[in-house]
């Protein structure tokens, strides 16, 4: 699968409401993709407009302070390493 860019999670918008990362799409739109699909594994977002896909970079200890931001407990045991 061939991506149109890699995109480090700090540089994603997140929203707490809806849990979801996204990023602008050069169609004009924007890539998405939710927290619990980050959480188990995925880390490819998509742009609902056009066939793009980004590669998201993160580590899943990453995820941790936007479940908090979201007032969310994560799913499961995220190790976050000291």
């Amino acid at each position: 699968m061939s991506t149109y860019d890699e995109v480090e999670i700090e540089d994603m918008t997140f929203d707490p409401d809806t849990q979801i990362f996204t990023y602008p799409c050069p169609c004009g739109d924007r890539f998405q993709i939710s927290i619990d699909d980050m959480y188990d594994g995925e880390d490819i977002a998509v742009c609902p407009s056009c066939s793009l896909m980004i590669q998201v970079v993160f580590d899943k200890e990453d995820l941790v302070e936007y479940y908090v931001e979201a007032n969310l407990e994560p799913p499961g045991k995220i190790a976050v390493a000291v």
